[in-house]
């Protein structure tokens, strides 16, 4: 038998993680790994790795269980609490039933899983509707400006999903006809499988847990209930977003036998030709000329608003970076705006007359500079004749 993995490294918790980094830990990984949340082609290796955590969380959530487990390792721990063969055989599209009484009830379980779909209430008995799930959740990215990440902006944003079938309203039956109650579930929509001393609910196989079959199909759907459409909505961008920002719209997913799923669009900000961001800052480069520098000027600077007027002191150095306050980004919750940030690069003229060399040998002479043959002044003279 093959030696079980160490729970804390399972959750990648450590060793004195409390008990809500615990639940942190569990409700990232199994939010991550459910296999309904995968691809086709990885649902078995989900369901290993779904297990596996599931068990290391019911163990290290659960005082006593994980003071014997930190004393003693596996071996401390009964094999009541080992989930291998909870799970065999079990369907994970299903509903998680009676985990209350097991310790894993309430609270985070019952987040999760209605964060999946699921209802893990273990209540029993009511008819149909246990295979009814909230549909699933989308994703999108759109591009924006760095001016209208700064200024907020209404995207329209064209989504392809599934919508509730017009012709059946989401029955999957065709018009004018009826389903008839499943034989196998007895129109409860799910059957109980058993594993000594627990019980788990699992979505009944032959109505897919509607608790009622289709005789006459839609001609619309075949079935389905929903049908794939393109929808156009309108989506807010508050400003002060950043590239990444993912942003949460309710209710705009894919639809499915009950609440309709919701939609992240997330944000990717488009490279700027003059700014670059620094979290709310942004920087940009200033070119002005020697004799500016030197003494003292004003000068035209951009902004994400348009152009304002900045001074520059006498003597100023290359690299150097003045601040223009609240010319940058908004905060996203609201609290202060950014600052832009300009840094100014003197440039160094590329060619040189005869009369603007003579003043510089004058001036490096008046600064106690001494010019020989063969000096800096000297290769500059050859250089730009």
């Amino acid at each position: 038998m093959p030696t079980k993995r160490d729970y804390y490294e399972i959750l990648g918790a450590k060793k004195n993680a409390t008990l809500d980094e615990i639940k942190k830990a569990y409700r990232e990984l199994a939010l991550r790994y459910h296999p309904d949340r995968v691809p086709h082609e990885q649902k078995k290796e989900a369901e290993e790795k779904f297990k596996e955590i599931s068990e290391a969380y019911a163990v290290l959530s659960d005082a006593q269980k994980r003071a014997l487990y930190d004393q003693y390792g596996h071996s401390g721990i009964d094999q009541k609490y080992a989930y291998e063969d909870i799970f065999k055989g079990a369907d994970f599209s299903s509903v998680f039933g009676n985990m209350g009484d097991y310790g894993m009830g309430g609270g985070l379980f019952e987040d999760i899983f209605s964060d999946l779909g699921f209802d893990i209430s273990g209540s029993r008995g009511r008819q149909g509707g246990q295979g009814r799930r909230r549909g699933h959740d989308l994703e999108i990215a759109t591009d924006i400006t760095l001016e209208e990440a700064a200024r907020g902006v209404e995207k329209t944003i064209i989504l392809p999903r599934y919508e509730v079938c017009s012709i059946c309203s989401g029955s999957g039956a065709k018009p004018g006809t009826k389903k008839t109650t499943c034989s196998q579930c007895r129109g409860e929509g799910r059957t109980v499988v058993s594993n000594g001393f627990f019980q788990m609910a699992q979505t009944c196989s032959r109505c897919s847990g509607e608790g009622a079959i289709t005789q006459s199909p839609c001609l619309q759907c075949r079935g389905e209930g929903r049908i794939k459409a393109t929808h156009r909505i309108k989506v807010k961008i508050p400003a002060g977003v950043d590239n990444g920002s993912r942003l949460r719209v309710r209710g705009e997913g894919e639809a499915g036998t009950a609440a309709r799923g919701d939609l992240y669009v997330v944000i990717e900000v488009q490279p700027h030709t003059l700014f670059k961001r620094h979290g709310n800052d942004i920087l940009i480069e200033v070119s002005v000329s020697l004799t500016k520098a030197i003494l003292g000027s004003e000068i035209e600077v951009s902004t994400l608003e348009g152009h304002v007027r900045m001074k520059i002191p006498a003597g100023t150095q290359s690299g150097k970076i003045f601040r223009l306050r609240e010319k940058g980004i908004p905060d996203l919750h609201g609290r202060d705006i950014g600052d832009e940030l300009v840094r100014v690069t003197v440039e160094i003229p590329a060619r040189l007359n005869n009369e603007q060399l003579r003043l510089i040998q004058e001036f490096a002479r008046a600064s106690g500079e001494t010019i020989e043959k063969g000096s800096f002044a000297e290769k500059i003279k050859r250089t730009f004749r």
